[in-house]
């Protein structure tokens, strides 16, 4: 850990052996890293 510094501790399930049922988990993943670049990116380069 390092002062100044942001971490995010995303708690997704394992998508090992799931087939097609990781869809559900890919899109929360989208989900959260569109988030996450929306909040770091200042807003005159949206």
């Amino acid at each position: 850990m390092f002062p100044g510094k942001r971490y995010e501790d995303w708690k997704l399930t394992d998508p090992a052996g799931k087939g097609v049922a990781v869809r559900p988990i890919r899109d929360e993943l989208r989900a959260r890293v569109e988030k996450l670049l929306g909040e770091l990116t200042p807003a005159g380069d949206r």
